[in-house]
């Protein structure tokens, strides 16, 4: 995928007609979300409506929500998952609070951080010139913010010894090699902004859709020593969610 998302021969490219598009007039959508949301699904990110803050509470009623705005409204988000305008405008003008996610593993992989590791290798990123795609901050309480770096999907290799799915990346046994890194490949989801979460928190870009992804193999040793130095300062693992549903 490339920077201008479609722009050949002269031709105004996917995400410049999404951004241009103007939302339906309904009560309680905001306009300028939605051109946000569009403007992902026109980086050929695949959506789905997800839950939503009711106080401190979860909008899915579900007593103790171990994730609590950040969850898939429907268990069959994989399928449901789409790029299509249209299907999206939809779900944003029918349910106007939801969060969104976006499902992983298909076009893109997300390498999931700790708030601080993850500034830290974005500024060494950029400071060595190299490519870093869109990358969204989720706030969090205390030392529980995580900063997520939209990558370019592993796939399924022919030889799948070389690939795992996403919720082995956070085992014990891992944590050693990648304290605080998840990677959200194949099965599993993050966020996407505009989010809200819980206590008046949220999800934003730091760096925005029109972002070309990149390799995750470019970033991966970054983050990975941030996360170390971050770990060797703190003492503490940090929890990646989602922790499932």
């Amino acid at each position: 995928m490339g920077a201008e998302f479609g722009r050949s021969r002269g031709e105004e490219s996917k995400l410049s007609r999404w951004l241009r598009r103007r939302p339906k007039d309904a009560p309680g959508v905001d306009p300028s979300r939605l051109s946000l949301l569009l403007a992902v699904a026109a980086a050929d990110l695949p959506l789905a409506p997800a839950a939503y803050p009711i106080g401190y509470r979860c909008s899915c009623e579900r007593m103790g929500c171990p994730t609590p705005a950040r969850h898939p409204v429907s268990f069959a988000w994989q399928t449901q998952s789409t790029t299509d305008p249209a299907q999206i405008e939809r779900w944003a003008l029918g349910q106007p609070e939801a969060n969104f996610i976006t499902a992983t593993g298909m076009v893109h992989d997300v390498l999931d951080v700790p708030l601080e590791a993850g500034r830290e290798a974005l500024a060494r990123l950029l400071s060595e010139g190299i490519d870093v795609g869109p990358v969204a901050e989720a706030a969090g309480d205390g030392d529980n913010g995580r900063m997520l770096f939209f990558t370019a999907t592993r796939g399924t290799p022919e030889d799948e010894d070389e690939w795992w799915p996403c919720e082995l990346d956070c085992h014990p046994e891992t944590m050693d090699e990648h304290p605080g890194l998840r990677w959200h490949c194949r099965g599993s989801y993050v966020l996407v902004p505009p989010a809200r979460l819980p206590g008046e928190l949220g999800v934003a870009w730091v760096r925005g859709p029109e972002h070309a992804l990149p390799d995750p193999l470019t970033v991966l040793e970054a983050l990975t020593d941030a996360c170390a130095r971050y770990a060797g300062e703190t003492g503490a693992h940090a929890a990646a969610w989602p922790l499932g549903r």
